[in-house]
């Protein structure tokens, strides 16, 4: 496993690197990234051997808590961070907090600006949910030929604006395998088939957490159902815990502390004779 100094100054094992990421290119291998946002999910995803976490940007010391070794790429909301400035504040924290990388939706100056620091960047093209109103609706990206050739551009563009890696959503499996040939990123595909770099899949899905599952995901647990059996369970102690408060059951003698007679028989004679006002 790689050694590096990560953008904090501290010497680190890390499972993958932007290094190791773009040896990928061409070799036939695959690293895999998933979501996780606490530290329990963190260390879930190291111990199964996935190679690579998003998280959001404010999230990255809860997940650094939680695995030391995993790929952390932090991701910069919308609303999280606006201006350039702020835009910079907050990659720098993220990366110099733990994250090995950050993403960002934003446009492509945003990315030159980032990329301009030796930050590395991950864009995200194809099925941009935040921006699905430009494509009209929940749908893949690049079905037809003059769509798929403008996605490449869009390619090329973020790749000459710095950009490291591109997470490729909703594409085309074909249309990915023909871009992921031609381009210098690192991809990431999330239901774009198994043509790319890395496959990602949320955390939330592959564990059978959500309550509806996309059509590119799979479920390999049933969480749903586990979470539905801690609530049910809970509202039955607590039902429980009501019930006898009610029937004057709780708190019974083995629960409570006790006196001894003769302490309480002093303590009833003093308080009686005004001892202490």
């Amino acid at each position: 496993m790689p050694r590096i100094f990560d953008f904090g100054g501290r010497e680190v094992e890390r499972s993958a690197t932007v290094a190791s990421l773009r040896a990928l290119k061409g070799s036939g291998r695959h690293v895999a990234q998933v979501t996780a946002e606490t530290a329990d999910e963190a260390a879930a995803a190291e111990a199964a051997g996935i190679e690579m976490v998003v998280c959001r940007a404010a999230n990255v010391a809860r997940v650094r808590e939680g695995s030391r070794r995993v790929f952390v790429t932090a991701a910069l909301g919308f609303a999280d961070a606006v201006t350039s400035d702020e835009i910079l504040r907050t990659a720098f924290s993220a990366i110099t907090t733990g994250a090995d990388a950050v993403i960002t939706g934003r446009g492509h100056e945003t990315v030159r600006m980032l990329a301009n620091e030796q930050i590395p960047v991950m864009g995200h093209l194809g099925f941009v949910p935040r921006k699905s109103t430009w494509v009209g609706g929940i749908r893949a990206v690049g079905k037809t030929a003059t769509e798929a050739l403008e996605l490449w551009d869009r390619f090329r563009r973020l790749e000459d604006a710095g950009a490291f890696a591109v997470e490729c959503e909703i594409i085309p499996a074909e249309v990915m395998a023909e871009i992921n040939r031609r381009t210098g990123l690192v991809t990431v595909s999330l239901g774009s088939g198994p043509s790319a770099d890395v496959v990602f899949l949320f955390t939330s899905d592959i564990s059978g957490e959500s309550a509806r599952l996309p059509r590119h995901a799979r479920a390999w647990g049933n969480l749903a159902a586990l979470h539905k059996a801690v609530r049910d369970a809970r509202v039955a102690a607590l039902s429980g815990f009501r019930q006898e408060v009610a029937a004057g059951s709780y708190p019974a003698k083995a629960e409570i502390a006790g006196i001894a007679d003769a302490e309480l028989e002093e303590f009833r004679t003093r308080l009686e004779s005004g001892e202490i006002s």
